[in-house]
């Protein structure tokens, strides 16, 4: 008796290890994906799975890119606000000292 409840406990682990993985790989998948994509993904997801599984490890593996600190950034083409004008990274860079800063001022 004791064996089999010992097997069934066994089990019963493994196939919580294996959903466990499931989602997290599920998760994972989904923060590879667009910002909309992941949104809209991410919008269905019960509460209880962010207190589970592993959010901010796999966010971080999902969406750390490949630069490292003193990485040349990657040129962009954006337009400037109130004209119709377009300014690229290269080109000011080529010019003077460019500096980005990213943030909220709201």
């Amino acid at each position: 008796m004791r064996s089999r409840a010992a097997r069934v406990i066994v089990w019963g682990l493994g196939i919580c290890l294996l959903l466990y993985a499931c989602a997290a790989t599920g998760l994972y998948a989904a923060m590879r994906q667009t910002p909309e994509t992941f949104g809209a993904i991410m919008s269905r997801v019960p509460t209880i799975a962010m207190i589970v599984l592993p959010f901010k490890p796999l966010w971080y593996s999902a969406r750390g890119g490949h630069l490292r600190v003193g990485d040349r950034a990657p040129d962009f083409t954006l337009p400037v606000l109130h004209r119709d004008q377009k300014v690229t990274l290269s080109e000011e860079y080529r010019h003077r000292p460019v500096v980005l800063v990213f943030g909220s001022y709201t």
